[in-house]
């Protein structure tokens, strides 16, 4: 079944509209807005994998080769793969996410040290 993506000129995020056969006439609609003024967008292939493979590739140790824990980039890297692998689920804009994190935790904005982690209890 082919996939097709498109992006709503009106409110600029992006529907993925399936089809039984490539040749199937699609008049797409936005999703979110309902907006016709839609662009076609040019995407990369997607192969489906079963949960279960996704997680086994996820556990695998070699996945952690060259992962420096000390290092955000390093972090940042592992994470984006991750999000690959996790597919759908993570959302879309979870490469986005991960690299604002990661400038929060660059700039010391981050969670760490903010003394709002709930770890602490008053005795």
């Amino acid at each position: 079944m082919p996939v097709y993506e498109y992006r709503c000129a009106d409110c600029r995020k992006k529907t993925t509209v399936v089809t039984l056969s490539v040749k199937t006439a699609v008049d797409p609609a936005c999703m979110h807005c309902g907006g016709r003024n839609m662009a076609k967008l040019v995407s990369r292939v997607a192969v489906r994998r079963s949960e279960e493979s996704r997680l086994e590739s996820l556990a695998d140790p070699a996945s952690l080769a060259g992962l420096d824990e000390s290092d955000p980039k390093s972090v940042a890297r592992w994470m984006k793969k991750m999000g690959r692998e996790m597919g759908e689920e993570a959302g879309e804009d979870f490469d986005e996410e991960v690299d604002k994190a990661m400038e929060e935790a660059a700039s010391g904005e981050g969670a760490e040290g903010s003394g709002t982690s709930g770890d602490d209890e008053d005795v």
